[in-house]
């Protein structure tokens, strides 16, 4: 693909294009990943795209991580929770059909506190305050539960595609480092010391819990008035809970990553025609590459453009300018800056004291000047008549030149961007690219995520 910038010059490399029909289409593509940081349509993206794969004959859910409401507003629902809820007024018509959710991070802990454990041992876990902290609001936790909701879907199989909004994140692809992040934590030495004594067990793990508080009584005292009593006994009864569940965490999260890396996976970065936007989209690619996820390639939303590209920002205000200065037909001066002798009334031209005053004419036409002892007191005053206004430029041309100017900004603006994708491909010619032209108004309902899926598919 070669784009051509508002002068007329190449500013875009070479890039291939990004058919996504086909991919939705293919039976073998089963999760569609839509990542980039925040503000840049992920959302919309991964609606229109799921919208689209459904009304081409695929059973698909989308699920979102983003707590904004847009979601469910644009599909027509009232509201999105953790359970996937079918989409109304969808085209049915090749058999597809279309659900939505949003990630619950504690329900979905829960969850799979809940089907990993024995019941006593899942209630012990999910009565513990610590636990309770943990899941509602320890980094990373969102990310890792995004991941495990992901799982789950693919385990269910009731779907042919799983598309994914995944949450804007300044450190790029946060909810693949979550299952490491939080694995490293309950794996780390503090937690083993913890989890030493409920290993072994009965009188024997008295002991050793008696020995290990002894040891870290300095530290838990520290710890306490800093946090509380009580936290260490918290710690200590989850991580006792947690032991055997704890494994099967790690196996999940692993298998999940895995799954990523699959040839049914495809990754969309998205991203605006921004210099920040495409900056961290050219990251994302890099982070992709290296952890070896299969990149399908960048949606860049929200693309200017111009049927009257040809008329260059500089020939606009060069226009404008013109419409501006230009002669007025009723005064021959300048549009808008009236001409002098139209700011000095008639018969004071001559008259440089300015005592002069225009009186009555007579039949001849001629103008009679009173003398100034027969002046009127009101005529001896120094107030003046009103002086002759030239009448406004005309409206048309006024309306001409502001066209002409917000042109100009515009052809800037396009001009900004092309240069902005140019960079871009620069780094990463062989990301296939495909644009979607900025529309007037927000997507908010499901023929404005139709019009998307057009411009995507």
């Amino acid at each position: 693909m070669r784009e051509e910038g508002p002068a007329g010059d190449a500013v875009v490399a070479d890039v291939p294009p990004l058919r996504l029909d086909p991919l939705l289409d293919e039976a073998a593509t089963r999760i569609v990943v839509c990542c980039g940081s925040g503000g840049v349509g992920k959302t919309t993206t991964a609606a229109a795209l799921g919208l689209r794969a459904a009304e081409r004959g695929r059973r698909v859910v989308v699920l979102t991580i983003d707590p904004a409401r847009r979601l469910a507003q644009s599909m027509g629902l009232a509201e999105l929770d953790n359970v996937p809820r079918r989409v109304p007024g969808i085209d049915g018509a090749a058999g597809g059909e279309l659900f939505a959710m949003m990630l619950d991070m504690k329900r979905t802990f829960d969850e799979t506190v809940e089907a990993h454990a024995e019941p006593a041992r899942a209630r012990a876990i999910l009565e513990n305050p610590f636990y309770q902290s943990l899941s509602a609001g320890f980094a990373g936790t969102q990310e890792y539960m995004a991941m495990e909701k992901l799982g789950q879907l693919v385990a269910r199989d009731e779907w042919d595609l799983i598309v994914v909004d995944t949450p804007p994140s300044r450190s790029a692809l946060d909810f693949l480092d979550a299952p490491q992040r939080l694995g490293s934590f309950l794996d780390g030495r503090f937690i083993r010391v913890l989890m030493g004594p409920a290993k072994v067990g009965g009188r024997a793990g008295r002991k050793v819990m008696d020995l290990g508080l002894a040891g870290l009584s300095r530290f838990t005292g520290t710890l306490d008035k800093v946090v509380g009593a009580g936290l260490i006994r918290d710690v200590q009864a989850f991580v006792a809970a947690l032991d055997t569940t704890f494994g099967g965490f790690r196996s999940r999260a692993d298998a999940t990553y895995r799954l990523l890396q699959a040839p049914g996976t495809a990754f969309l970065v998205v991203a605006a025609p921004e210099r920040d936007a495409l900056r961290e989209a050219a990251y994302f690619v890099e982070r992709l590459a290296a952890d070896r996820m299969p990149l399908a390639g960048l949606v860049l939303n929200r693309v200017h453009a111009s049927d009257a590209a040809e008329l260059s920002a500089e020939r606009a205000l060069a226009a404008a300018e013109s419409l501006e200065t230009a002669e007025s037909p009723e005064t021959g001066s300048p549009s808008g800056r009236p001409a002098a002798k139209n700011l000095v009334p008639d018969g004071m031209a001559d008259d440089p004291t300015g005592q002069t005053e225009t009186g009555p004419t007579n039949t001849s036409g001629s103008e009679r000047v009173q003398p100034p002892s027969r002046r009127s007191p009101e005529a001896r005053s120094p107030q003046r008549s009103s002086p002759t206004v030239a009448p406004p430029a005309d409206p048309v041309d006024a309306v001409a030149a502001g066209l002409l100017r917000v042109h100009a900004e515009h052809m800037r603006q396009l001009a900004r961007e092309s240069r902005t994708r140019a960079r871009f491909t620069a780094l990463h010619p062989k990301v296939p690219v495909v644009e979607v032209a900025a529309l007037p108004a927000d997507v908010h309902d499901l023929a404005g995520l139709r019009a998307i899926g057009e411009l995507l598919g």
